[in-house]
């Protein structure tokens, strides 16, 4: 701070000297002498840049005459512009000056502020040191010597700062002396230019006076002007007030003029109303009349068909009841017949027979006299002919050759008798009448064979050889050549029979024969004749069976027979002939045969069936033809006439196909056409064969609909599907692509070329209509329409042709004729289109008017009433001249009142304006008619609202209002926000831009505060054509009493799972020393009030994924609280539920195309299955029902689940949630936190209530947060970070595996945080680095050492996330059971090499698992070997030791002779566990022992069981006595003991006895002997192998143990299988017996089981003091 003032200080010096150079001297200014006048002289040549302005104010003075600055005002003289001059100059240097002089006070008084400060820094520093000497000497004498140090060193830093002080002083004092010294210079300077002062203060007080006169002579002026203005407005408002009575006059006259008009018009009116009403009363009456006959015929239609359905049910019912009643003849019959004995069955049969033979000879009868009827109307028609023929040819030579129509005559004659009964003629005569009449007949023999043959054949055949067509001639040769025929000459007349008759045979050759003469008679022809004479096969289609019957009549004059040879060698393939040979045949008799025909390729066919007769050889032609197309229009030339222009004019021709074969046609309007490219442009013929096979089957209701239907276009759209089809099917070759028989390139370019014809009309008057290209099928007509629109006067015509797309067809050319004419006067424009136009602005356009007549024509200008408010045509009236134009000008100003003004022209709605024009010609009946189009918008710009308030707004935060301004306009319109306050800002583009015509843009308001106070004003938007649109705005500014150090927070991309951390300060910059400014209420801001300690809480959004702490709290005046903020992306549970639903939906529709591919699947494969069928029978067809389409149709569909059934934790939740987040990208979001400051402490009252909370104080914290994909992610434990190791059992350990999975693009090292050392998690496994794509798994282990909940986090960290884990269990303390308390378990006697076991039952009583161990002390280990548990027995004394090893006698085999299951497992909570001990010894031995543990799996044991049990060879055992040998067999010999003396009985065993010992002692006390007892148990083993149920023991000698005072009860009894018996033993000394003496016998002991087993038992007794 010292050194910035000095600095300062030292500008103000080096500043000092410049200006005192800029003022003017004492003896520049004061002086008034020559030179300073020559100085101001010079100065009116050159004028300083500043005082430019009063060069123009003197020219200003000079052009009034009467100039402020022209005369002085004590002198009278003129002033000089150089006097005026040098005043400005004068005041702007004092000015100068006098700023110059209150600078260096200013600097004066800083530099004694300095120096004052300088030297109270300097007294402080001084008593500073002086304490500090004081406190060393003090420190000194307290020999306190690290104080001192520290002393002197602050002494030293001291002392320095106060030299560095004093110095300052100095250089400060310096300095204010050279200021002061400046100052005076200044002062002095001032008092110099005093007089100069009073001077220029005197000129100005001139200046202003003589301004002030200027300006009341000015005002006079002005004065003047007005009053002349005002007398030229009153001569004004006085001619137009006359012009306006004048024009009131004019108007009222029109007025009556017009009532007259409308008087005269309205009479006409009525009377044509009266007319119109009239002729739709009559139009009404037509109609009631129609219609009264339409209900009529209905109603008889009704009554007609209810009559038909009523005689129906009568003759049915009559059927019905003569079918009933000739049933019950019949059984009537039958039971008659039966009654008599007559096989009913045989004849019912016989009687059906002639009912049939009778039926069959009444038709037959029928048919012979409708056949007479026939003949003898066509030979009535044939002489009828023939009488013509002569009356016509009277006149011309009889022909030479033999005339056969004089023998129709006799023929009739001859027929009739024939069909008469009268007296045989003679033989030739009748061949003759034969002859002639099968000639005659024979096309109506065809028709009847067709007709026989129908139900054989797939489709009728034509008739095409009729009798009428045979003889229908014209009476007239000129009805021939309108047909385009020649005429016959009249010769080949009289013979045109003959050659018609010859016409078929000639192909065959076969009637060329040579003239044969039987019995005397030449015969000419064939022997037999054919009916019909051809065997025609027309229109046939390939792959179908055609029948037909011909009958063979024997001609000839003999009787003839006749046998087939055959047909044609290349029509074998295709024909057979059914032909059975009749035998002999008389003249006039027929045989019968049948022609099978079946195609199998699609082309003409001739030949002949070949017969050999008695005659000579025959044959009969067989002509087989093709479906063809016989294609012709009604008419080839079209005259439209005379028609005016503007008119449109329709023609139709008829283009008739009279063949059996569909085509492709299409008009072409090019005037060149060759047979090349009528065949490209033409469709190929494959496709027509293609298209004939393909609708052969349906041919005949095919013609049926296509005649009905000649308008539709279905038969093109069929077409042209086919053709797509065949495309598609056969590919193009290049061979092929160059021959006229496949072109789908060409058949593609016509369809395109049809196409683009059809997409725009034709340039010229005459143009075809929309129907330019279909399909026509067999004996179908399709109208045509050629329109003519006349555009301009002249003659018009167009050729175009037909194509077909059949090879065989040739086009058909069209020729069109036409001439326009056009009115005298037209408009150039006839619609003026003003586009879109805005209300109240004007718009203009120019109407171009054109004459051609030869003579000056007036034209009057009509605009409707509606439309004159708004537009007007300038001129009104005019004069065209002779053949020349006439501009109009529109004006069109449309106003607001337009919607009211012309409804029927203005669309309100659409805003479209269309108002029809009118143009008057002169002499011309018909005016000329034009239109004015535009469509009128408005220029409005709208907001949403009228008023925005953006509320109470920190001054140390932004409010952001939106509000939508929106273009009502149909054209785009500039806007900007202009005079915006300082404290607002406009956003997008700072307020300007442009919206489109319908736009709707929103802008953004911000408003920042910048003090504490109340905000009201407009914010002005104007559109490009400068209206003004105004918004209100308001708001209230306010000083929060806390302040967060930073407002905005932008976390870095942060990865979904990990978390980032932000932290920031609230501050509470009030203290207890200064009093703050509250802003509420707003109206008394600046109200002093106490401090007070301010609680805060930020409020978070719901399902955020933001986390502040502390989220409340509560600061102290001057205190700050750091404010942690964290950002931890998740996925939402509502975007995870619709993914899991995408996901089912995309699975389904995945399902669904499976299912569909297999139906398709298998269907393909049906379809390629050959199905063997009969010959001419259709192959079966799959129905629409089968199984095949019902397969999928069963299947109902699954209705898409609901979100809300989807659970977290679900397998679909998973699914969704790992799709999610493979398929995260980033995502960002903005979070706006509020948080709320109170305006003090709750009550003293009521310290629990809530304290107040004010709006005025709420702070707002904005959180800009990215988030993109994690790169690690879990795909174990279901996606989980939290592990949980559940309740585990204090001491055991848990291992879980989490993996984790690298779904980024690069490589990730993997490190890990530190866990707890001593806690009770640890990772067993080391992190590593994955690539992309890679898996690494961590094993975690879990082992409590108390009982109680532990968590932890792990972190896993890599460069671009880090990822948190939780670790959580619980430890345990096991309490396990045992049925058991522990200690002995005894087995007893088991036979050797068997087993005995018993069950231990553990008891979990604890809320976890636990896991146990079994443990032996044979197979532990830890078991020293030798067995150190036996060296005290070793050590001791072998009678008196008792020691019983803890692991005893084992087996031989090496396998255990104690054993336990399970060895180990776990133990359910609340469960228990049964652990089987089984006992099973391999030998005899009664030393078998071991011991059992039962542990946890922390160590903790649970019972200790010492197991012992003894084996024996034989069932019977005896338990009891002393031991006798070692307890380890393996360790010592065999003992060596004394053997009492043998007795007789011993000697008399065969087996070796056992030796038993049993030792007595009784009791001395007090005098008296107390018999000694033990006890000795006999047992039986019960076997597994089956034996006897009881065994028997007995004592040998019991007498002589008696004598020596022993005694034994029982002395013999039974023992059952398992159980024991107790035998006591006493021994009570008799009366001599002596002290300290043994008596001892030995008694035998026999078990008796399957075998004898004998105990040598001693008893040994004496008497003791102690008894044991």
């Amino acid at each position: 701070m010292d050194v910035e003032d000095r600095d300062s200080a030292s500008d103000v010096a080096s500043d000092r000297s410049g200006p005192l150079g800029v003022h003017l001297s004492p003896d520049e200014d004061i002086g008034g002498d020559g030179p300073d006048e020559e100085t101001f002289d010079d100065e009116e040549a050159a004028l300083p840049p500043d005082l430019e302005w009063l060069e123009e104010l003197y020219e200003d003075d000079d052009g009034d005459g009467n100039g402020d600055l022209a005369f002085a005002a004590d002198s009278g003289k003129k002033r000089s512009y150089s006097a005026t001059a040098r005043m400005f100059k004068l005041r702007r240097n004092l000015d100068q000056l006098d700023c110059f002089h209150r600078q260096k006070e200013h600097d004066v008084l800083n530099a004694r502020e300095e120096l004052k400060l300088c030297r109270q820094n300097i007294k402080s520093l001084v008593e500073q040191r002086n304490d500090m000497e004081e406190e060393i000497e003090r420190q000194k004498a307290a020999d306190n010597s690290v104080v001192v140090f520290r002393l002197r060193a602050q002494h030293k830093h001291l002392c320095q700062k106060l030299q560095s002080e004093e110095e300052l002083e100095g250089h400060i004092n310096t300095e204010l002396k050279q200021q002061e010294l400046e100052l005076i210079e200044v002062e002095v300077e001032l008092g110099r230019f005093s007089l100069l002062r009073q001077e220029v203060q005197e000129e100005e007080r001139v200046f202003q006076a003589l301004k002030a006169e200027k300006a009341v002579t000015r005002m006079q002026q002005e004065r003047k002007a007005s009053q002349n203005l005002q007398r030229k407005m009153q001569h004004l408002r006085d001619k137009q007030a006359a012009m306006l009575k004048k024009e009131e006059s004019g108007c009222q006259k029109e007025i009556e003029e017009g009532q007259v008009n409308r008087k005269i018009a309205a009479k006409y009116l009525k009377e044509t109303i009266k007319r119109m009403h009239q002729q739709e009363a009559e139009k009404k009456q037509q109609n009631r009349e129609l219609l009264e006959k339409r209900k009529q015929a209905v109603k008889s239609l009704k009554s007609n068909i209810a009559a038909t359905q009523e005689s129906l049910r009568v003759q049915q019912s009559r059927a019905k009841a003569n079918a009933q009643k000739k049933e019950q003849q019949q059984r009537q019959l039958r039971e008659s017949l039966q009654a008599q004995g007559i096989n009913n069955t045989k004849h019912m049969y016989q009687q059906k027979q002639l009912d049939e033979i009778k039926r069959k000879q009444e038709e037959f009868e029928k048919r012979q006299k409708s056949k007479r009827v026939e003949i003898v109307a066509k030979i009535l028609q044939e002489e009828q002919l023939v009488k013509r023929r002569k009356r016509h040819q009277a006149l011309l030579p009889k022909p030479s050759a033999t005339d056969k129509f004089p023998s129709l005559g006799m023929a009739r004659e001859k027929l009739l008798y024939y069909l008469d009964p009268s007296p045989p003629l003679a033989r030739e005569e009748r061949d003759t009448i034969l002859r002639e009449f099968s000639n005659i007949s024979s096309s109506s023999s065809s028709a009847s064979s067709d007709v026989e043959d129908l139900e054989e054949t797939m489709r009728p055949e034509v008739d095409h050889q009729s009798l009428a067509e045979s003889l229908a001639e014209p009476e007239f040769s000129g009805l021939w050549e309108q047909n385009c025929k020649k005429l016959l000459n009249e010769k080949t007349m009289l013979g045109q029979t003959e050659v018609k008759q010859e016409e078929y045979a000639t192909p065959s050759g076969n009637l060329n024969m040579p003239a044969k003469k039987v019995h005397g008679k030449e015969l000419k022809g064939p022997p037999f004749t054919s009916k019909p004479d051809i065997i025609l096969f027309k229109d046939f289609e390939v792959g179908k069976i055609y029948k037909k019957k011909i009958i063979l009549t024997n001609i000839s004059y003999i009787t003839n027979h006749c046998k087939l040879l055959g047909v044609s060698a290349h029509l074998k393939d295709f024909i057979s002939i059914n032909f059975e040979p009749p035998g002999s045949l008389s003249t006039g008799m027929s045989c019968d045969m049948q022609a099978v025909f079946q195609p199998m390729i699609n082309e003409d066919l001739e030949g002949e069936v070949q017969f050999a007769s008695a005659v000579g050889p025959f044959s009969v032609p067989v002509r087989c033809t093709i479906k063809k197309c016989d294609l012709e229009v009604d008419s080839q030339f079209l005259d439209f006439g005379l028609h005016v222009v503007g008119q449109t004019i329709s023609r139709t021709m008829t283009l008739t196909n009279k063949g059996a074969l569909a085509t492709h046609f299409s008009l072409d309007t090019s005037t060149c056409l060759s047979p090349e490219t009528s065949q490209v442009q033409m469709p190929s013929q494959v496709f027509v064969n293609t298209y004939q096979q393909i609708s052969g089957q349906n041919t005949t209701c095919d013609n049926q609909r296509s005649s009905a239907s000649m308008g539709t276009d279905e038969p093109k759209q069929e077409s042209q599907e086919l053709f797509e089809a065949l495309q598609q099917e056969q590919p193009v070759s290049e061979a092929s692509a160059t021959g006229p028989e496949a072109l789908p390139e060409a058949c593609v370019s016509t369809d395109v070329d049809a196409q683009t014809d059809q997409g725009h009309s034709d340039p010229g008057d005459i143009r075809l209509g929309n129907f330019r290209e279909g399909e026509i099928g067999p004996f179908q007509s399709i109208k045509l329409e050629v329109l003519f629109t006349p555009t301009i006067p002249g003659e018009a015509e167009l050729d175009f042709h037909i194509k077909f797309s059949d090879l065989t067809s040739k086009p058909i050319p069209i020729q069109v004729r036409a001439v326009a004419v056009s009115i005298p006067v037209w408009v150039v424009q006839p619609s003026l289109d003003l586009k879109i136009c805005m209300f109240d602005r004007l718009y203009q356009d120019s109407i171009m008017v054109q004459s051609r007549a030869s003579t000056a024509l007036k034209l009057t200008f009509e605009v409707c009433l509606e439309m004159r408010k708004h537009m007007e045509i300038v001129p009104k009236t005019g004069f065209i001249q002779a053949q020349s134009s006439f501009n109009a000008q529109l004006k069109f100003l449309p106003r607001c009142s337009l919607s009211k003004d012309a409804k029927t022209f203005f669309d309100r709605d659409t805003g479209v304006l269309e108002v029809p024009m009118t143009v008057q010609v002169a002499g011309q009946v018909k005016p000329v008619h034009f239109t004015v189009q535009a469509v009128v918008t408005t220029s409005d710009l709208e907001f949403d609202r009228t008023e925005v308030d953006f509320g109470y707004c920190s001054i140390y935060q932004s409010v952001k209002s939106s509000v939508r301004l929106t273009n009502l306009s149909l054209l785009p319109q500039d806007f900007g926000f202009l005079g915006v306050p300082e404290f607002i800002e406009v956003q997008p583009n700072d307020g300007f831009g442009t919206l489109l015509p319908q736009e709707t843009l929103q802008i953004d308001l911000i408003f920042s505060a910048n003090k504490a106070k109340e905000y009201s004003f407009q914010l002005s938007c104007k559109s490009g054509i400068n209206r003004d649109f105004r918004l209100s705005c308001r708001a209230v500014g306010v000083r929060p009493p806390l302040e967060l150090s930073h407002s905005l927070v932008q976390f870095g991309a942060t990865a979904v799972g990990d978390h980032s951390t932000a932290i920031l300060y609230l501050i509470n910059h009030q203290t207890n020393h200064i009093q703050s400014k509250q802003p509420i209420p707003p109206l008394v801001k600046d109200a002093v009030v106490p401090v007070a300690p301010r609680l805060f809480s930020f409020t978070l959004p719901k399902d955020s994924d933001i986390s502040i702490t502390p989220s409340a709290g509560g600061l102290l005046p001057g205190e700050r609280c750091l404010v942690q903020v964290k950002f931890r992306p998740r996925l939402l549970e509502q975007e995870i539920k619709e993914e899991a639903l995408r996901l089912l939906h995309r699975a389904k529709l995945l399902r669904e195309k499976e299912l569909e591919r297999n139906r398709h699947a298998e269907q393909e494969n049906k379809k390629e299955v050959p199905v063997e069928t009969g010959k001419g029978k259709k192959a079966p067809v799959v129905p629409k029902n089968s199984n095949v389409s019902d397969g999928p149709q069963t299947e109902q569909p699954t209705e898409s689940p609901n979100p809300a059934d989807i659970q977290p934790g679900s397998e679909q939740y998973e699914e969704a949630r790992a799709s999610l987040l493979y398929s995260f990208t980033q995502r960002y979001s903005e979070f706006t936190i509020p948080c709320f400051v109170s305006d003090g402490n709750p009550p003293e009252e009521d310290r629990q209530a809530q304290p107040a909370w004010s709006p005025f104080n709420t702070l707002y914290l904005k959180l800009q947060c990215p988030a993109v994909q994690p790169p690690l992610v879990v795909i174990s434990n279901n996606g989980h970070n939290i592990i949980d190791f559940h309740q585990v059992a204090v001491g055991e350990k848990v291992i879980k595996r989490l993996t984790v999975q690298n779904i980024s693009k690069e490589s990730l090292d993997l490190t890990s945080s530190v866990l707890d050392t001593h806690g009770p998690f640890s990772i067993l496994n080391a992190l590593r680095c994955i690539r992309p794509g890679e898996n690494h798994t961590l094993v975690l282990a879990f082992s409590p050492s108390l009982e109680k909940k532990y968590c932890e986090t792990l972190e896993v960290r890599s460069q671009k996330m880090t990822l948190e884990m939780t670790l959580c269990g619980e430890g345990v303390v096991p309490a396990v059971t045992c049925s058991h308390p522990g200690g002995l378990l005894d087995f007893g006697y088991v036979l050797e090499k068997e087993s005995s076991s018993q069950v231990l039952k553990l008891q979990n009583s604890s809320a976890v698992a636990v896991g146990f161990r079994a443990l032996l002390a044979s197979l532990s280990p830890s078991r020293p070997q030798g067995g150190a548990d036996k060296l005290a027995f070793l050590l001791g004394h072998y009678t008196d030791s008792q020691v019983q090893p803890t692991v005893g006698t084992q087996n031989y085999s090496g396998l255990s002779v104690f054993s336990a299951v399970p060895v180990e497992g776990s133990i359910a909570p609340g469960q228990s566990q049964d652990i089987t001990v089984t006992f099973q010894p391999d030998h005899q031995s009664v030393n078998y022992s071991d011991r059992l543990t039962i542990e946890l799996m922390n160590k903790s044991k649970v019972c200790v069981m010492d197991l012992k049990g003894a084996a024996s060879s034989h069932n019977m055992y005896l338990y009891g006595g002393d031991l006798l040998t070692v307890p380890i067999e393996s360790l010592l010999p065999a003992l060596i003991t004394s053997q009492p003396p043998l007795t007789a009985e011993s000697e008399v065993m065969e087996k070796p006895t056992i030796p038993v010992l049993v030792t007595l002692r009784a009791c001395y006390s007090a005098g008296a002997i107390t018999p000694a007892v033990r006890e000795l148990q006999v047992g039986c083993i019960r076997s597994i192998q089956p034996s006897k149920k009881s065994g028997e023991f007995q004592w040998d000698n019991v007498a002589s143990l008696q004598q020596q005072g022993f005694s034994v009860e029982p002395s013999k009894g039974t023992v059952e299988a398992g159980h024991k018996r107790t035998i006591n033993v006493t021994w009570n000394p008799h009366c001599g017996y002596k002290p300290y003496e043994v008596v001892q016998t030995c008694v035998p002991l026999t078990l008796k089981w399957d075998e004898t087993n004998v105990y040598r038992v001693t008893l040994m007794a004496l008497v003791s003091a102690t008894a044991d």
